[in-house]
């Protein structure tokens, strides 16, 4: 499914697809309660709906119907969930570009979700993957602020994902870059030639 999206619709948004994944599935294995390859395909629908075209906020909620359309619900909800670490539509990078109705329905469905730790997990791996791979927190924050600006949310959105951060670090007893491939290569480049 995501190959044929990315042909459809080609951009990074494959290649960060892939590196939620991989950290989902990292994380899920390090965790013991989740399984981990569940979590490595919803790390891969994600953001599916990008396979519509070249939106900005509109993703989700055409990732969502689509997977909804196909029966598979737990990544269709994933699509929603993963851009709200606080639990508000109006915290968002970039814009909306939905239909009035549409964003009343985004709304609604956020707003009567109660957040599970699979949301968490997913909040917590699209704030870690850049199209090259798994990176600090603070390098994909940096990368999607100088992409889509900042707003008045973006500081308590960030303070949200670290939040999630130490629950999942208190859980694992350790780092969550410890069970994340590449992340120093990926972050700070090749130290030697």
């Amino acid at each position: 499914m995501l190959s044929e999206s990315g042909r459809m619709n080609p951009g990074p948004w494959v290649d960060h697809s892939r590196h939620v994944a991989e950290a989902a599935r990292g994380l899920a294995i390090a965790l013991g309660d989740m399984d981990p390859e569940r979590m490595y395909v919803c790390g891969l629908l994600h953001d599916i709906g990008r396979r519509c075209g070249r939106t900005k906020m509109r993703h989700i909620i055409d990732g969502y119907r689509y997977l909804t359309d196909l029966g598979y619900e737990e990544p269709a909800r994933i699509c929603l969930t993963h851009s709200f670490p606080i639990q508000n539509t109006n915290a968002i990078f970039g814009e909306w570009d939905c239909t009035p109705e549409e964003r009343a329905e985004v709304d609604r469905m956020v707003d009567g979700f109660t957040y599970t730790t699979v949301d968490e997990l997913f909040q917590l791996c699209d704030a870690l993957a850049l199209p090259s791979g798994c990176v600090l927190l603070e390098k994909r924050m940096m990368d999607v602020a100088l992409r889509h600006g900042t707003n008045d949310w973006t500081v308590e959105k960030w303070k949200a994902t670290f939040r999630i951060q130490r629950k999942f670090e208190e859980r694992l007893g350790r780092s969550i870059y410890e069970h994340l491939p590449g992340v120093v290569e990926n972050t700070f480049g090749s130290l030697t030639r």
